[in-house]
């Protein structure tokens, strides 16, 4: 009985030892940061925080170990700054710009790396504006590939970070064309009756195109206006 003891107060010792040095493994003190690039405005390209483009990371030398996403801000910025020192596989997926070849990339303190890409869909000269009980939204498209765009929408929140995914309210329009060069697209809004539209209240609102191709993500244009009802 006195050896059995013996032996299970060894491994319980054993045991605290092993806890003791993942305790004692330094912290994460790298970081990965970065923009999403428009190659020929040279803006950012805004995206969706919820459910929108991440930046997958996959450390090497660690086959089981599974991927991880960072995300990206509405504004088009991304950082992690809590990574390991290591040479990771960078690349951004769920994208709304046309796909990027998959970058080696070395992360070593806070590393930088920006994104420079072809938005599918981009939306100029838009303007959102209050016009009685509505909400108007008007704008021009750019494509940069022959093909659909599925849909548009005008989109509201009470959190500046709105979005497709992020809305209380909508307008969507199923389009299922090609952008007309020089066509000015209008989306409606209307508030009145509009039980997510509270009187006192202020919303946000934001405007954005959707192409057909699967596992993409809306583009926006960077426009986002403020109501106060």
């Amino acid at each position: 009985m006195d050896k059995f003891i013996k032996i299970i107060t060894l491994v319980i010792f054993a045991a605290f030892l092993g806890s003791c040095e993942l305790d004692n493994l330094d912290e994460p003190t790298a970081g990965l940061s970065g923009k999403i690039i428009d190659e020929k405005t040279g803006e950012l390209v805004t995206q969706d925080i919820i459910n929108g483009t991440v930046v997958e990371i996959r450390e090497f030398g660690y086959a089981t170990v599974g991927p991880q996403n960072l995300v990206i801000k509405n504004s088009g910025n991304y950082e992690n700054s809590r990574l390991f020192e290591n040479k990771y596989m960078v690349m951004p997926i769920r994208p709304n710009f046309q796909p990027i070849a998959t970058q080696e990339v070395v992360i070593k303190g806070q590393t930088k790396l920006d994104f420079t890409v072809k938005p599918f869909i981009r939306l100029l000269d838009a303007k959102i504006e209050k016009v009685g009980t509505k909400v108007v939204a008007t704008f021009k498209m750019e494509q940069t590939t022959a093909d659909l765009i599925k849909k548009i929408g005008l989109y509201s929140n009470r959190d500046p970070n709105v979005g497709e995914f992020m809305q209380t309210a909508k307008t969507e329009v199923n389009l299922n064309a090609v952008a007309v060069p020089d066509q000015i697209y209008t989306v409606e809004l209307e508030t009145a009756g509009n039980i997510n539209i509270v009187a006192g209240k202020t919303y946000y609102f934001r405007v954005g195109a959707l192409t057909v191709l699967p596992e993409t993500r809306s583009n926006y244009a960077p426009l986002v206006v403020s109501f106060t009802f």
